[in-house]
């Protein structure tokens, strides 16, 4: 395994439309391996194949519904990701490994079913909710080449972000 360099903002691959997964391969597992790695050593929740160079549809997120396992047991592969069912709403603090110290607040739906395919073909479907569903929400965006400021209703300033870390 090995870690990658994050593609940030500016870099034109994270406006692109991923293409499907076709080969389940020794080359797809490398690439989840190293997404693995490469997201737990940046501290994220989430982690899309664009945002790594990738125009691949392959996701990894962290379910954080899950709190009593490890944050490497937290991960789930997504691979050709869909999402199959949305309801409720929540409205949030977002932010994205690709664009650093940047957040803004998004509205996402509160619980998501997500159909995809796991790193050998099978498929299969997950929930979120929360945190997760807002996260299955934001990666499978990468997939389709948009970042969550397009969705933003507003980012927030230097001063509300310095504000909300001495609450």
């Amino acid at each position: 395994m090995a870690t990658r360099n994050i593609r940030e903002e500016g870099d034109s691959i994270l406006l692109k439309h991923s293409r499907p997964v076709t080969d389940f391969n020794k080359r797809l597992h490398t690439l989840l391996d190293d997404m693995r790695e490469t997201l737990l050593g940046a501290d994220g929740v989430g982690l899309a194949a664009p945002q790594v160079g990738v125009l691949r549809r392959a996701v990894i997120v962290m379910d954080t519904n899950k709190t009593e396992l490890t944050p490497e047991e937290q991960i789930i592969e997504l691979i050709n990701p869909e999402i199959v069912e949305a309801d409720g709403e929540q409205t949030g603090k977002e932010g994205c490994l690709s664009i650093p110290g940047v957040y803004g607040i998004v509205s996402r739906p509160g619980h998501v079913r997500v159909r995809a395919q796991d790193r050998f073909g099978n498929t299969f479907e997950v929930e979120g909710e929360g945190l997760t569903a807002r996260c299955f929400c934001h990666e499978i965006d990468h997939l389709d080449g948009h970042l969550f400021t397009e969705r933003a209703q507003r980012i927030l300033t230097e001063e509300e972000l310095e504000e909300e870390s001495e609450t």
